[in-house]
């Protein structure tokens, strides 16, 4: 922790949560807001499907890539010049994005928004653990998921709204408003929270190193695909929202918020839940708690996917009570990811961040395009997401048990 970290932030924690939230909600953001504009960039540029898939997982790659260095710039130079930097990047990126004519042009804008949307992300979990012990640490990053929840929610209202009565171009002027609003209250409001003895120069060769030696520490990796892994089973429906919510579920883009609506609100009350819980139940019985109420959910959702045709009165509760296990068990998981390594947070949070963009890339680039047209794929997959995360913490816990004070 910061030796003065009592000092940095005067205000209540919960205005932090709603600061270090909007710098956390521009990655969903910038996806959610746009799905309901497909058809139209398609018209528009005369986009095959596969290229409109390209602008997101060009947008992941990106995002994916430059996660690796976020955190280890943010060890060197401070928290608050890559937040700015990256807030910056990310407010021209999305003006390129308004401007482009061709879909070539823009997935290149949206590679560039995925390079600099991480930076808030990344670098906000690295300051949340500079300035709060391990239990406090658990309330404040709840609450940034409470908060991160609101603006996912209604973005693909907004995105709905302005492509019905605007155009698509006018979705990304307003991701570059919201890039230049955000950009401007941290520069006036957020604190540099990196300890003066824990800046850490930067130099490839060494942090390439210290990746390497993350990568073979078995606890790291078990616990990062324990967090990020069962993520994509809920994001494998957001990625596939045109297809799943357009003609599966036969709604209107109007309609997409609802659910959006079912999804954030899941992970919002699983994280209200985990607040309320740290420091009143052990970690690892909480992470159990999360993961039993995920394969409750998905096996539901396997079965009734089997045996009736698929109706949004239970596609989309399923899709949210399975968020809501997720948001209950990861920010406990989250914090013994980068208590991993404690003299360099930034640069654990910032491998835990690519390795879970990675796979989010991976999802959108290849699994989504081949399952997004049966319901029973789209279930399989998502279930295969959730065990893969099951199994790994079932492994940390029994071959490298975690301390309950963890």
């Amino acid at each position: 922790m910061h030796p003065q970290a009592a000092t940095l932030w005067r205000y209540p924690h919960w205005t932090l949560a709603v600061l270090l939230a909007g710098l956390g909600m521009i990655g969903p953001f910038s996806i959610d807001t746009y799905l309901p504009a497909f058809e139209g960039i398609a018209r528009s540029t005369g986009a095959t499907p596969v290229q409109l898939q390209q602008t997101l997982s060009s947008y992941l790659l990106g995002f994916a890539v430059m996660n690796l260095f976020h955190g280890a710039l943010s060890d060197c130079f401070g928290r608050r010049p890559v937040v700015l930097g990256g807030m910056a990047l990310f407010t021209l990126a999305s003006v390129g994005c308004a401007l482009s004519q061709h879909i070539e042009t823009l997935i290149l804008f949206r590679a560039l928004q995925g390079v600099s949307a991480g930076a808030g992300m990344v670098v906000s979990r690295a300051v949340i653990r500079d300035l709060f012990p391990p239990s406090e640490a658990q309330r404040v990053m709840s609450q940034v998921t409470i908060f991160f929840g609101v603006a996912p929610a209604i973005a693909p209202l907004v995105g709905g709204y302005l492509y019905v009565h605007a155009d698509w171009h006018a979705i990304f002027w307003f991701l570059a408003g919201v890039g230049l609003l955000l950009l401007t209250i941290n520069w006036r409001l957020l604190p540099e929270s990196l300890p003066p003895e824990s800046v850490q120069p930067f130099a490839v060769k060494p942090l390439m190193r210290g990746y390497s030696g993350l990568l073979r520490n078995p606890r790291f990796l078990l616990l990062v695909l324990a967090s990020g892994i069962p993520f994509n089973g809920m994001f494998l429906y957001v990625l596939a929202a045109p297809t799943f919510l357009g003609q599966h579920l036969g709604f209107a883009p109007t309609q997409y918020f609802w659910f959006f609506l079912c999804t954030i609100g899941g992970i919002m009350g699983g994280a209200a839940l985990s607040g309320r819980l740290a420091g009143r139940i052990k970690p690892h019985v909480q992470i159990r708690r999360g993961f039993s109420i995920m394969v409750a959910a998905t096996l539901l959702n396997l079965l009734l996917n089997l045996l009736l045709p698929g109706h949004e009165v239970w596609s989309l509760p399923l899709i949210g009570l399975f968020s809501l296990g997720w948001a209950l068990m990861v920010p406990v998981v989250t914090l013994m990811v980068l208590d991993q390594a404690p003299d360099r947070r930034g640069m654990a949070s910032s491998l835990q961040s690519a390795i879970a963009a990675g796979a989010n890339a991976l999802v959108a680039g290849a699994l989504v395009p081949l399952v997004m047209h049966s319901l029973i794929g789209l279930a399989l997959t998502s279930a295969g997401f959730m065990l893969v995360g099951l199994v790994a913490w079932r492994t940390v816990r029994r071959a490298l048990p975690v301390s309950p004070d963890a």
